[in-house]
């Protein structure tokens, strides 16, 4: 399993955060879920507006496929007006999952 992590800062003058997050499950969430290899999700938002989308996929290549193919940037730029910078980008292998909603974990 992969892990994509976007770091982010939402400018909380433009935007407020429940709104932004509901933004998210309206405009990115669907499109998110459909892509090939897609394996969940978590948002992470502080009181300021800072925060991090860490999306699972099931391969390195499935993460790697939305950057290809153009999705990714569509996906940012419908946000581009509420962030405060460009968000960051990172990409890792999951080494450990724990949780409730843990059921295996593939390396």
């Amino acid at each position: 399993m992969h892990a994509r992590v976007t770091q982010f800062e939402i400018d909380l003058v433009r935007i407020d955060a429940t709104e932004a997050v509901e933004r998210f499950k309206q405009l990115i969430l669907p499109a998110l879920q459909s892509q090939p290899g897609y394996a969940g999700a978590y948002g992470l938002l502080g009181g300021d507006g800072k925060g991090e989308l860490i999306t699972l996929w099931e391969t390195e290549e499935a993460a790697e496929a939305g950057l290809r193919s153009g999705y990714y940037e569509e996906q940012v730029a419908k946000f581009v007006t509420f962030f405060r910078a460009p968000p960051g980008r990172e990409h890792y292998a999951v080494v450990l999952a724990d949780g409730p909603h843990v059921q295996s974990m593939h390396t």
